[in-house]
């Protein structure tokens, strides 16, 4: 049996007054994490925009100069965070971070091994608010990371950022790479938009038949645009089936109450109903796709005249 215990964090935003309270809490949060056990530990998308706060006055309203103004942080934020994952022996996915590349910007989330290196997933799927005002671009490529666990085996994760988990096709290339749990770290500005991508991320659970783990951001945050209102739980959703729940949700946290859900998740139950679920959603996957023929429009019925 293969367990490792993650930890999602329903991160809530604060306004703070300089680059060493902003060191002192994500070492907080990721001290409790590790030290209630967790080897996974996972931030919302843009919880990195919490350094705004650190910006000039004038920037913090300005969604295009807020970008390269936020680049001078980078550095110490990455520092930061290796840090804190070789000093607590774990993979931290942290906060995504508006990162300047090619000419452009994306919205970035890195990822920490346990010895303080480092790799990233881009957002490939843009918002219209990124792309039509903030003018994210979208990133290229699917990656599945690959973490070994303090047991001796080893877990294969991805990581699909908010929107890209309410589209098959990138988790599904994250599960055929060997994706076993799906990380989604989200920003949503209302409940409409959180059901959006919790649903997403229990499509994607149900499809690869695999975890999802949904990390949301907190904020009442009117000092910035970039900000302003986040909303969600952090929650763990499965496929029904098998001696998974019922209902999809292996746990969840309360409505917008910052802080971690830390729960210990069992590959062997998503290999179980892999190969003998009611349903074999991942086997038929392939099935699916050979027998979806364009779609013929059929005329039920004479048209009837007013």
């Amino acid at each position: 049996m293969t367990v490792v215990r993650v930890a999602a964090a329903a991160y809530g935003v604060d306004f703070l007054p300089d680059r060493a309270a902003y060191g002192a809490k994500i070492s907080a949060w990721v001290a409790e994490a590790a030290g209630a056990g967790a080897e996974l530990l996972v931030f919302p998308e843009y919880a990195a925009l919490e350094l705004v706060a650190l910006l000039p006055p004038e920037l913090r309203h300005d969604v295009l100069g807020m970008r390269p103004a936020l680049q001078t942080f980078l550095p110490d934020f990455l520092g930061l965070h290796a840090r804190l994952a070789q000093q607590h022996g774990v993979c931290i996915v942290a906060g995504s971070f508006p990162v300047e590349h090619a000419g452009g910007f994306v919205n970035r989330a890195h990822v920490f091994a346990p010895d303080g290196t480092h790799a990233w997933q881009d957002k490939l799927l843009i918002t219209r608010f990124e792309a039509e005002e903030w003018q994210i671009s979208s990133g290229e490529g699917v990656r599945v990371f690959s973490l070994g666990l303090r047991g001796g085996e080893s877990l294969r994760f991805g990581v699909a950022t908010c929107y890209d988990s309410e589209f098959p096709a990138p988790a599904r290339q994250m599960a055929e790479g060997g994706a076993e749990v799906l990380l989604v770290p989200s920003f949503t500005g209302s409940r409409a938009g959180f059901t959006r991508v919790r649903v997403g991320g229990m499509a994607r659970a149900l499809e690869g038949q695999c975890y999802a783990v949904h990390a949301p951001l907190l904020a009442d945050a009117p000092w910035t645009c970039a900000l302003e209102d986040a909303v969600g739980r952090a929650a763990i959703y499965a496929p029904a089936d098998g001696a998974l729940p019922e209902d999809g949700i292996v746990a969840e946290g309360g409505w917008n109450e910052s802080g971690w859900l830390i729960h210990d998740l069992d590959l062997s139950l998503i290999r179980d109903v892999r190969v003998g679920g009611h349903v074999l959603n991942w086997r038929d996957r392939v099935a699916a796709e050979e027998r979806s023929t364009p779609a013929e429009a059929v005329i039920l019925g004479a048209s009837v005249g007013v």
